[in-house]
């Protein structure tokens, strides 16, 4: 679907975009890629990697409406990747994470209605559901926004979805590499918030590819969750480093010891499907029906039982530390 199509990337410097861009190069015939983030040394670099002639590079802030407007003219399909993400770095600057996870959000949200664009997915987080950090309290809003949105396109054709999922393995701000440069540097043991934390477990690239079937699954308005792996961390740290030590040092600002994707009060508008989750929204539609029972791709999905919730700490799917290693091998390479 993406064959001869404009897709555009907020936050396209970051991990998942430079994944995106590699993965829509190598799977489709796109008329164009067009990066907007604004940084604009990231951008040269990144323009070092991928400089095919569909690639555009355009410095931008999902912040600014008027230049989201024009960057994102005969644009077809929108992935919303830009974000404020470190947890403790939003509890202590709240205004910047509110004005980039929230104003951004409904920035993009007017640029894509206002450009006709087809489909847009928005990225979210864990932390969005029962939210207790400020990140995540912006995320739970920026997906509301994108949900609602679609009771705002008139007779427009754009419509909005959401993509939720856990800690991508090897991205930006992910304790691998955390835990990685500290072992390099001769470290005799590494830090662990608590014996107990646990954390959903993707990969980059299976981020990337669940994201490319929802917009082939979306009809608009839900938030579709994977079904995926959970690991303890401590285990985590034994699989990066089975030789140090380990110490507590305690939960940071914000930080919840296991993460939620689906809550139990959103248990009677969840779906199970085989390979994902749908939340369904909240909301009703003034021009369809709230049927996501069945998807664009004919998939089907049934209720899960009332009280259901998917939780890291719960997970029916926890990875050994053997397992670990070579999924972290795997997603790295």
């Amino acid at each position: 679907m993406f064959d001869n199509k404009t897709v555009f990337i907020t936050g396209g410097t970051g991990s998942f975009g430079k994944k995106y861009v590699k993965t829509l190069l190598e799977r489709y015939s796109v008329k164009k890629i067009i990066v907007y983030s604004r940084d604009e040394l990231k951008q040269f670099e990144m323009s070092q990697t991928f400089n095919s002639p569909e690639m555009r590079y355009f410095i931008g802030d999902v912040r600014d409406r008027d230049r989201m407007v024009t960057a994102m003219e005969g644009v077809d399909f929108v992935i919303h990747a830009a974000a404020l993400k470190q947890v403790p770095a939003a509890e202590y600057n709240p205004m910047e994470c509110i004005k980039t996870n929230i104003h951004g959000a409904e920035n993009v949200i007017h640029a894509a209605i206002t450009n006709n664009v087809k489909k847009v997915v928005a990225l979210s987080t864990d932390k969005a559901a029962n939210p207790i950090n400020l990140y995540g309290a912006t995320k739970l809003a920026s997906d509301k926004l994108f949900v609602a949105a679609n009771n705002m396109v008139g007779t427009k054709p754009t419509r909005f979805s959401v993509a939720r999922y856990g800690n991508v393995v090897g991205s930006r701000g992910s304790v691998v590499p955390f835990f990685e440069n500290l072992k390099a540097q001769g470290a005799e043991s590494l830090p662990i918030t608590d014996m107990n934390m646990t954390r959903f477990w993707i990969s980059l690239q299976q981020g990337v590819d669940f994201v490319l079937k929802n917009f082939e699954r979306m009809y608009g308005g839900e938030i579709f969750v994977p079904k995926i792996p959970s690991v303890r961390v401590p285990e985590l740290a034994k699989a990066i480093a089975p030789d140090l030590e380990q110490h507590v040092v305690g939960i940071r600002p914000g930080e919840k010891l296991h993460e939620i994707m689906c809550p139990a009060d959103d248990s009677h508008l969840t779906l199970e499907f085989g390979d994902h989750y749908v939340l369904q929204p909240t909301i009703k539609f003034f021009d369809r029906e709230n049927a996501f029972t069945t998807n664009a791709l004919g998939e089907e999905g049934k209720p899960v039982p009332p009280g259901f919730e998917y939780n890291s700490g719960s997970n029916e799917h926890f990875l050994s530390v053997d397992e670990i290693v070579e999924f972290n091998r795997m997603a790295m390479a």
